[in-house]
């Protein structure tokens, strides 16, 4: 059974990364429905939520249906991260997460995300300010550093061990790496094997298939896996390596119904949370990849990023439903 302190996740948990723009509520809905053992919140800078900047305090909400939910922050200041903590124990969330591994220039410039990997102390610093100052159970997301001459993974997980958090989650790429090239777990599979580390590591990058998760998990021997990218439009991911890990056996694709169905529930939970007119804008994004692989889609797409009309979207998903599930059905064997 793997643990975070008293937080229990089951003998090999998948968690949903957090991402910006994407793992707000709506999405962590579909997400858990089809599986995710753990998720986390869109980063929210420490600054910002000292500043009761609108949009860091509204991804602030969770629902218990999501539990257990970590919240994650970032920043490079002590006393921002500190106060950050403070405001976050009173939302009751399950976990507190601090990212170091976010590499866009942004936050990089900040001081924040990835760009703490230059500064192992600060790190350091940092992490132990945000666990004397709550009492959730803090973790950490990381890459293996900031570029190839710096992949100094190994020292850090000892070091965050050693002044408190409860578990550490490592991107197998480095900050000047972006999100290109292939992610190497081998140094993830050193942390989790080092004998000083007693805490779960969860591996992440990369896993796309149900066979990639279970080749991994055997061969590098992590906790866990957080999964990002492969989830967004595709949350049936969760529930298809969990079967595959169980049975050895591949689930058939979501039918038309089920996408569709998944597409209807986050656009009408992003207009519940967003309100109607920025739920939808903000929905477009996720047509795609929800429609991906359906031949002649884009007329049908089109139509669902040019309305803002909730009638007229949900006629747009029940025609597609209509009339690919007929085709789905013509073309079974």
């Amino acid at each position: 059974m793997v643990k975070i302190a008293d937080i229990e996740l089951g003998e090999f948990p998948l968690l949903l990364a957090p991402m910006e723009d994407v793992s707000d509520p709506p999405f962590r809905a579909v997400c858990k429905e089809n599986g995710a053992d753990l998720m986390y919140t869109e980063f929210i800078s420490s600054e910002g939520l000292i500043r009761d900047a609108i949009k860091s305090r509204q991804k602030l909400d969770i629902f218990d249906y999501e539990r257990p939910i970590g919240i994650q922050i970032f920043g490079g200041d002590e006393e921002a991260l500190a106060m950050s903590a403070r405001i976050i124990d009173a939302t009751n969330p399950d976990i507190l997460d601090i990212n170091f591994g976010c590499p866009v220039k942004k936050v990089v410039c900040k001081g924040a995300g990835a760009g703490v990997l230059k500064d192992i102390d600060l790190m350091v610093r940092l992490t132990a300010a945000v666990v004397k100052n709550t009492r959730l159970p803090v973790t950490v997301k990381t890459r293996l550093g900031w570029d190839e001459s710096t992949k100094n993974i190994e020292e850090v997980a000892e070091r965050l061990q050693d002044v408190g958090i409860k578990a550490l989650a490592i991107h197998g790429r480095t900050r000047t790496q972006m999100y290109k090239g292939n992610a190497d777990w081998t140094l993830i599979a050193k942390v989790k094997n080092n004998p000083r580390i007693n805490i779960p590591i969860f591996g992440n990058g990369d896993i796309d298939s149900p066979q990639k998760a279970l080749e991994y998990k055997n061969r590098y021997g992590v906790d866990g896996i957080m999964i990002g990218r492969a989830a967004i439009g595709y949350p049936w991911i969760f529930r298809e390596v969990k079967h595959y890990m169980a049975t050895g056996e591949l689930l058939p694709p979501p039918t038309i119904e089920e996408r569709v169905n998944a597409c209807r529930k986050h656009l009408q939970g992003s207009i519940a949370w967003k309100g109607q007119k920025l739920g939808i804008l903000e929905m477009r994004r996720h047509y795609a990849n929800y429609l991906k692989g359906l031949s002649h889609i884009k007329e049908y797409r089109t139509r669902l990023v040019s309305t803002e009309d909730p009638a007229e979207l949900e006629q747009v998903l029940v025609d597609i439903e209509r009339n690919f599930a007929e085709a789905e059905a013509s073309a079974a064997p």
